[in-house]
């Protein structure tokens, strides 16, 4: 298998980087504190399985009125967006426990919703948290063709409009997961930095295992119980999607798509301008940091920049973390983008999307000094 790979300096930024190690490794050192979850991540994870479960056996095995359905449907899409962030998220990146096993274990979330966790591992745990925001390479960028998230991807006439239709493509991207982006990567010469990448025939066998689980309880169970006619049953499972699947693509774009981030591109021998961790500074933002209830739902992903720089810390230390890397940044001259509202984060994606819509859009701040 033949990679396509960008290398970074070692040399640049060196300060930075080894400050914000140390600083960060002595708040969890003198504190006798594992950076794994706690008891607020479990109990997290248990009302967030709670709250996607028992709408679900409600449903399934309750006389209730079909609208009384439709509305545990929004419920278990709202929970099933925060399964994503604040458990599978952080156990796939083996993040939540220190044993590998808890990891997998509640890994395999993902695949009990439809999703497979191993090739998320691939496209996002390695490519897109090495590569972010260098176009041609971080998958994140290229969800969807319809959409234009990089000053440096192609333009299309129909992207003057995608700040019109962004919301509708994303609430489209978990029904997308489930039907064909998995089987798609799995069957992909090229992906990413790799050419000719090939799947165990295990790593096959789980995938295959879990949309056939999925498909079992999400689809042919209710059909097969419920007496109710197909069309309910399908408003109620794209009820649940078109909810989480909104919910997750918003979220995940609030952090390297906005007005301030930088989109890298390498020199003609592959070097990127600046190392890593400076590079992941230049590319990613928080937004909402003040706000405990949504870091809390959003597992930490709304502390992007502390999980990029350590995706193997659990979500529930991003907010006393931040402080630090704030600081060590401020201290050395290397930028802490962020947002100080949802809203506000929303507004600049939102901006982002309509500039990168027009054809002659203007690269960021941060990268016309490399351009």
């Amino acid at each position: 298998m033949a990679t396509h790979c960008v290398t970074f300096p070692a040399a640049a930024g060196e300060r930075f980087i080894e400050d914000v190690k140390t600083r960060v490794c002595a708040y969890f050192s003198t504190r006798g504190m594992s950076q794994k979850a706690n008891a607020e991540m479990v109990a997290k994870t248990v009302v967030l399985w709670a709250s996607f479960v028992l709408p679900y056996l409600a449903i399934m095995t309750l006389p209730l009125p079909p609208l009384v359905m439709w509305g545990l449907c929004v419920v278990m899409g709202v929970a099933m967006a925060g399964i994503g962030f604040a458990v599978a998220h952080d156990a796939l990146h083996g993040a939540y426990s220190a044993n590998p096993r808890v990891n997998a274990m509640l890994g395999f979330s993902f695949d009990v919703l439809g999703a497979n966790g191993y090739m998320w591992q691939v496209t996002h745990n390695v490519i897109h948290h090495t590569y972010t925001n260098i176009q041609g390479i971080d998958e994140d960028l290229e969800v969807s063709p319809l959409l234009r998230l990089s000053p440096r991807s192609a333009y299309q006439k129909l992207h003057r409009y995608q700040h019109l239709y962004a919301l509708g493509a994303y609430s489209m991207s978990t029904l997308n997961w489930v039907f064909w982006k998995d089987f798609d990567y799995f069957t992909r010469r090229r992906l990413g930095p790799y050419d000719g990448k090939r799947h165990t025939m295990g790593q096959w066998a789980v995938m295959l295992g879990g949309k056939v689980f999925y498909y079992g309880w999400a689809i042919a169970l209710p059909l097969a119980v419920l007496p109710l006619a197909w069309w309910q049953i399908a408003i109620g499972f794209l009820t649940v999607h078109l909810i989480g699947g909104v919910i997750l693509g918003v979220v995940f774009q609030l952090a390297h798509v906005v007005e301030e981030t930088a989109h890298p591109a390498a020199d003609a021998s592959g070097r990127m301008p600046d190392t890593w961790m400076i590079h992941e500074m230049l590319t990613t933002a928080n937004f909402c940091n003040a706000n405990r209830w949504l870091s809390a739902y959003v597992g930490g992903l709304n502390f992007q920049i502390e999980h990029h720089l350590f995706p193997k810390t659990c979500s529930v230390h991003y907010p006393a973390i931040s402080v630090i890397v704030r600081q060590v940044a401020k201290e050395n001259g290397v930028p802490y983008y962020e947002n100080p509202t949802l809203w506000s984060a929303v507004r600049s994606h939102w901006t982002m999307l309509y500039r990168l819509g027009r054809k002659a859009e203007v690269l960021p701040p941060a990268l016309a000094a490399a351009a």
